[in-house]
Order: structure tokens, then sequence, then C-alpha cells
């Protein structure tokens, strides 16, 4: 700030601008949020690649990564971009972290760039200057109080300007996909096994193995169980790296899993025929235990990477629902339903073999299971990253600078597909 007297001046141009006494300095300072530095270690920590895309001087963007502790391992302006084909632009970016000086163009090729190469890109700008950028991403996100067309263009608004926000939606979602691929597993490998064992033993049985009545009960408790499983606890090693759904690994799954609870069923429908000389009743009555305390049980096997799987503490609600489901089939041919149901009380000598089948047959599943989860993407263990990672754009509101990072790759013609789905349910009625 400078000024000198100029009573007698009616007008000001360039030339007014001498013999000026300083005042002193006006600096404007816009520092990073306290509790930024830390959301950018989360993020870090959890696998997702974070870069810095700004319209700002390239001495400003690196300033501010020094201040959140950011690394910087190249700087690229808006001039070397265009001095870069498309061909080029993947291999640039995966060596520099900071995008200074870029246009609104850039920004949006950058995130078009990362993903036609197979990155899961999220960006996050809160100007005008975002717009074509957060419709490019897989996940546009910006905040409430942003610009109108950021806004617009956004697929994630956060109503609190706090990047903790987006480490705790990336491990919510993972722990979410975690608990739902546990569900998928115990589903399709018990259906299958069930389906499998019903059809064999209609192959020798002069009678139906179950009913259709019994068959509905059984889902249905079983089915009960399960609802607790959102609420289970997630190993940290399946919350570090993104997972991948995958229906190979599904179906590997179900064809390994399934088959092996049929050997069971089929060992229990031996003792029962061969051994106890069970009549339709008794049959009925056996092999709707011993299939609800497998089927049910086994989930704290599969919830888990973790080995033996005792090592890992579900949550309580699904220990109780688990516990409580099998108490309940237990209970069932000893209460006045049994009768109505076609149950009937089993012999006491068949309550400790169906307690060393299930045993039996947790231990096996154990073994598996370690094979199987070993070369599994669907619960990939820690220090299996997905490769190097692109940007997925995640803004600090302070001195108009985005941040970048990517969680996990996809095929383009599936990131596209997806995003055309996206896109077109705003438009579409209930």
């Amino acid at each position: 700030m400078a000024s000198r007297p100029a009573p007698d001046l009616a007008g000001l141009d360039p030339a007014d601008e001498r013999d000026l006494r300083l005042a002193g300095l006006l600096v404007l300072r816009d520092p990073p949020k306290a509790d930024a530095a830390g959301a950018v270690r989360r993020l870090a920590a959890l696998g997702v690649t974070v870069k810095v895309i700004t319209g700002d001087h390239p001495a400003v963007a690196v300033r501010v990564c020094e201040q959140l502790g950011l690394p910087v391992t190249g700087v690229l302006t808006g001039a070397d971009l265009a001095r870069l084909d498309d061909a080029a632009l993947p291999a640039a970016i995966e060596r520099a972290s900071v995008f200074a000086r870029v246009s609104p163009e850039d920004k949006a090729r950058l995130v078009r760039a990362q993903r036609t190469a197979g990155r899961d890109v999220a960006f996050l700008g809160d100007g005008v200057n975002d717009a074509l950028a957060l419709h490019a991403a897989d996940v546009g996100i910006s905040v409430d109080t942003g610009a109108d067309v950021a806004r617009d263009a956004a697929d994630v608004l956060l109503l609190d300007k706090d990047l903790d926000v987006l480490a705790d939606g990336v491990t919510e979602g993972r722990r979410i996909f975690a608990n739902t691929i546990k569900y998928v597993l115990m589903g399709t490998s018990s259906n299958f096994g069930n389906m499998f064992s019903a059809a064999g033993a209609s192959a020798f049985l002069p009678f139906l193995p179950m009913l259709p009545g019994q068959i509905l009960l059984n889902n249905l408790i079983y089915g009960l169980s399960q609802v607790a499983i959102p609420t289970d606890r997630v190993d940290a090693d399946q919350l570090a790296r993104p997972a991948h759904w995958d229906l190979r690994e599904i179906r590997r799954f179900m064809l390994t899993f399934g088959p092996l609870s049929s050997l069971f069923d089929f060992l229990a429908f031996a003792l029962l025929l061969g051994v106890l000389h069970a009549g339709p009743t008794e049959f009925r009555t056996g092999w709707f235990v011993e299939s609800l305390a497998t089927q049910t049980l086994v989930v704290f096997a599969i919830r888990t990477r973790a080995s033996p799987f005792w090592r890992s503490r579900p949550s309580r609600p699904l220990l109780a629902a688990a516990l409580a489901a099998v108490a309940v089939a237990w209970l069932i041919p000893y209460l006045p339903v049994a009768g109505p149901l076609c149950f009937g009380p089993l012999p006491p000598v068949f309550v400790p073999v169906v307690v060393a089948l299930t045993v039996a047959y947790l231990a096996l599943v154990e073994l598996a299971k370690r094979t199987l989860f070993a070369s599994s993407d669907l619960l990939r263990p820690p220090g299996r990253a997905p490769g190097p990672t692109g940007p997925q754009q995640a803004a600090a509101p302070q001195a108009g600078t985005q941040q970048a990072g990517a969680p996990q790759a996809r095929p383009p013609e599936a990131s596209r597909r997806r995003r055309t789905h996206r896109r077109a349910a705003r438009f579409t009625t209930r």
C-alpha cells in the first residue's frame, strides 16, 4: 500500500502512480483447514491417491501441498499439458501430483484420461471452473455452498467442508461391500448345496426329503438370522484396500462350499437311514436341524479372512441371531407346532451326531477358505493394491485447489456404461 498527496487530482491514470510513499504490505492468507492434513493421511492409508488440480500459480499449489504433508512428485502446468497428446498424458499424470494454471477444459481432460486408463476417478470442486470435470468424473463431489453449476454437476454434495467425510465415506462403503459379499457368498453356496442335496436325496428316497412348508420355514429362519449381517464388524485388512465385485469369484465359492455342504448332508442322510433307521418324519426333522445348523453357523467362517475364524469377533447382533436360529431349529420338533409342520422329536443319539457333523463341517470350510480367499479379489488382503492409481478429485475449498485420488481400476467400457446409467437416472420417473 502506498500514497501521495494529490489535492487537485480529479481523475486517475497509470501516469499518476509516481512519487508514492510506501505505507506497508497487504498480505492475503488462506491457510488449509487444521484437519485437512489428517484427512489426506487417512485417504492415503485407504489406498486413495490424492492429487491437486488448480488454476492457481504452481508455487501456491506446492505450498498448500507442503502444508498438508502431501508429497509433490512433479508439477505440470496448463502449458505443459497442451504439449502432451492423449497417448502420453496418462504416464505424465502418474509422475506428477500437482497440476497448476490449468483451464476448466484441462481439468476435464485429466479426468477423462484417467478414466480411459481404467481408473476410478472422483473429483471435488466448488467453482464454475470445476463443472466440466465434475461431469467427466465417475463421482462428482461438491459442497452445498458451491456455485450453482458445480452443485448441479455433482453427484454428491457435502454438507460439511471436511475432507474427513470423504475418508469416512470410503471406509463405510468398503464395510458395506464386505458385509454384502458375506451374505452373497453364504446365500449362493448354501442354496446351491441344499438344492443339490434335495435333488440327490429325491433320486433314491421313496418320500420327499423335506416338505414344501418345511423348506419355506427353513428359509425363513435362515433369512431372519442374516438380517443382522449389516451390523457385523469388518476386519481392518478388508477396509485397507478396495475390493472388487467379480461374479467368477462368487461362482467359485458357490461351487466349492455348495458341494461341501451337500457332502455333510449326504453323510447325515446315511446316518439317519442306515444307522438310526429313520422314517419320513424323523428324516425330515433331522435334516431340517442339521441343514440349519451348518448353513447358519458357516457365516462365522466366511465373514473373515482370519484363521481360525474365532480370532475375529462378530458383532453381538449377528452372534445372537445365528445362535437363536440354531436354537429355534432344535426346539421346533419339541414344540406344539411340530405336529402341524410334520416334525417329530429326534432320537437322543442323533443330537451328538449333528453337533459332530456341524463341527467337522466348519473345520473343513475353514481349511477350504484359506485357499479361496488367498486368490480372491472379492476380499483383497493388505499389500495387494490394484496397481498405480490416477487422479480422483477431492477439493480443499481453500485457495481454489482440487485434490485427486483413485482407489481401483475398472475396464473403460464398464465405466462408461455405468456412468451412462447413472446420468440417465436423473431424468427418469419412479
